[in-house]
C-alpha cells in the first residue's frame, strides 16, 4: 500500500499517495491548477509552463513534480497567477487563433483559460506568423495556427504497436507537429476523432464534423474550466 503523505497548497492542508505528481493531487484536494499539455493517462510532458507553482521556494511544473512529505505549495498567488496569465498571453500573440470562426470555439482549453483569467486583449504584440494549414490527409485536418506543441497528440495517438500516428517536423520557431503520410492512410475516423479530442485546442480537426455541436452548448459555454474539480471542496 502506498504511504500517504501531507502537504500543503497556500495554506491548505492536503493528503495524498507519496510520489504522486502534485498536478493530479492537487486536484483530488479540490485544488485546480491550470494546464494545457497535460492529459490524464499520458506521461506528462511539462511543455506548456501553465501549470508551474513555488514549490519550496523554488519555481516547478505541478505536472511533473512528484509530491512529498511536508511539501510546501504556492499556486494561488498574484505572482504565480500573473506569471500563468503572461504564458496564456504569449500563447495568443505567438500563433494565428480567431476563436469567433474557430470549429473548436466552446471547447477550446486555452479559450477557456483566457475567460478565465479575464484576457481581453494580450499585452504583448501580435506576431502574426505564416502557417499552414494542411488538409490533404484523408480524415483530419492539421492549423498550424492554432497549434500550441503541447505534443498531446504525439503521446497519445498510437497503432496497436505502439507507433505515434504523430511527430514532431523542424526546430526553434520552424517546429510544427506533422501525421506520418503512411499511417495517416491507415487512420480510421474513430481515431481521428480521437485525435480531434485530444487537442486542447482547434489545430487538429476531424473531417466533416465541424460546427455538429453549435455554439452555445459546448462544454466552455456552460461551466468555467476548473469548477469540476473547485466543487470539491464544498463536499
Amino acid at each position: 500500500m502506498a504511504e500517504v503523505v501531507r502537504f500543503f497548497i497556500d495554506g491548505k492542508e492536503c493528503m495524498a499517495k507519496n510520489g504522486d505528481y502534485l498536478l493530479q493531487a492537487a486536484k483530488e484536494n479540490g485544488i485546480y491548477i491550470p494546464t494545457l499539455c497535460h492529459y490524464d493517462g499520458l506521461k506528462p510532458k511539462g511543455s506548456c509552463r501553465v501549470c508551474t507553482c513555488k514549490v519550496n521556494g523554488r519555481l516547478m511544473t505541478a505536472c511533473t513534480t512528484p509530491i512529498a512529505e511536508g511539501m510546501m505549495i504556492e499556486s494561488n498567488t498574484l505572482e504565480i497567477e500573473e506569471m500563468r496569465k503572461s504564458i496564456i498571453e504569449l500563447f495568443f500573440v505567438d500563433g494565428n487563433h480567431f476563436c469567433p470562426t474557430c470549429e473548436k470555439s466552446g471547447y477550446c482549453e486555452l479559450q477557456a483559460l483566457a475567460y478565465r483569467y479575464r484576457i481581453t486583449a494580450p499585452r504583448y504584440p501580435f506576431l502574426f506568423p505564416l502557417k499552414r494549414v494542411v488538409a490533404d490527409y484523408a480524415k483530419i485536418i492539421i492549423d498550424h495556427n492554432r497549434c500550441v506543441l503541447c505534443k498531446r497528440c504525439v503521446r497519445a495517438i498510437k497503432d496497436e504497436m505502439g507507433k505515434s500516428f504523430f511527430a514532431y517536423r523542424r526546430r526553434g520557431q520552424n517546429i510544427e507537429v506533422i501525421l506520418d503520410k503512411r499511417m495517416s492512410d491507415r487512420m480510421s475516423f474513430e481515431i481521428a476523432l480521437e485525435a480531434e479530442n485530444i487537442c486542447p485546442v482547434g489545430a487538429i480537426m476531424a473531417k466533416r464534423t465541424a460546427f455538429t455541436t453549435p455554439i452555445g452548448y459546448r462544454k466552455f459555454d456552460k461551466i468555467t474550466i476548473g469548477s469540476d474539480i473547485e466543487k470539491i471542496k464544498t463536499k
